[in-house]
């Protein structure tokens, strides 16, 4: 019998995908995550067995402007049916690259993407408080006609223009987290929870259908890893550490934090809204239920994060 291998969710961030806004293209997006994969790979090789999620913001907003600019001639695309086509180009992407820096390394490893759905709860107080902005900037006067013809939510964005804004309800349940567990635990890379999952409501009988919400990545990856008893849960993302006075003369950047110290400089709003705070929120979550191994780097650290050389660390 061979030692069997701790499981690591890795959440990448959109940096993974989109690491110049001059290039977005399918094409571009697929050479950036070229460039994390090896990353991923060097993990798996120091023992870990590895289950990617992604964000998909950006490729979400790119498929709602193709169905405006073509919404003379299409059928619009429903927020749910964009999430699942995201997660099946994405992971793609991920599959590729995965499985053609496998055969470099001479590795028989195989990686799957999973199309994953996200239980949120019909009545979760987001649904009357739409606020999470998707899509393009519009003028005044779209917002107006969009408001009135699709009854789309829609807010002025800090003088820049205006967008609408969607849903964004808690994660409660990964609909295909056994699947995923099973998977990793037989040594598959898996691609899972993508943009957070497919938000879906359970309906009388346990029937499923999409809503039209988008769930916060980090959040979903937060709840996939407790779910599936993850041994560590590592956000990617665009910073070698997290840091106190962030972009500022006195920055602090911190090595192992702890959930008491996290929790207080929450409070004081020490972490960006749309930036850090989600990402401190979902490792404090994790911890919380149970988990025993938090980290926030950049996916170029990762191998010597774990190393306990860089990184943030969080602890109990």
């Amino acid at each position: 019998m061979g030692i069997e291998k701790k499981i690591a969710v890795v959440a990448v961030g959109g940096n993974a995908l989109i690491r110049d806004p001059k290039k977005t293209s399918l094409y571009d997006q697929y050479e950036a995550v070229c460039l994390t994969v090896p990353h991923v790979v060097d993990m798996i090789q120091a023992g870990w067995n590895v289950v990617l999620t992604h964000g998909n913001g950006p490729q979400v907003g790119f498929l709602l402007r193709k169905s405006e600019l073509s919404s003379a001639e299409l059928p619009p695309a429903p927020l749910d049916y964009c999430g699942s086509n995201t997660q099946g180009s994405i992971g793609y992407m991920f599959e590729v690259a995965l499985y053609n820096e496998f055969r470099r390394r001479g590795l028989p490893n195989r990686a799957i993407a999973v199309i994953t759905q996200t239980v949120v709860d019909e009545n979760d107080p987001a649904f009357k408080n739409p606020a999470k902005p998707v899509g393009s900037f519009m003028s005044a006067a779209d917002a107006e006609k969009h408001r009135v013809e699709n009854q789309w939510s829609v807010v002025e964005d800090s003088g820049r223009g205006w967008r609408r804004v969607v849903p964004s309800p808690a994660p409660r349940r990964i609909i295909q987290e056994s699947i995923i567990q099973e998977l990793s635990q037989q040594g598959h890379t898996v691609i899972g929870a993508g943009g957070g999952g497919i938000p879906v409501v359970e309906g009388p009988g346990g029937i499923l259908h999409g809503v039209e919400a988008v769930i916060d990545k980090d959040h979903a990856s937060s709840l996939l890893a407790s779910s599936i008893k993850a041994d560590l849960f590592l956000i990617a993302t665009e910073v070698e550490k997290i840091a106190l006075n962030f972009n500022k003369p006195n920055v602090q950047w911190l090595d192992t934090i702890t959930v008491a110290q996290a929790e207080t400089w929450l409070a004081e709003g020490q972490f960006g809204k749309g930036s850090m705070e989600p990402k401190v929120r979902a490792v404090l979550n994790y911890i919380a239920n149970g988990g025993k191994r938090a980290l926030i780097t950049n996916a170029e650290n990762m191998a010597r994060a774990l190393r306990g050389e860089t990184g943030t660390h969080i602890v109990p």
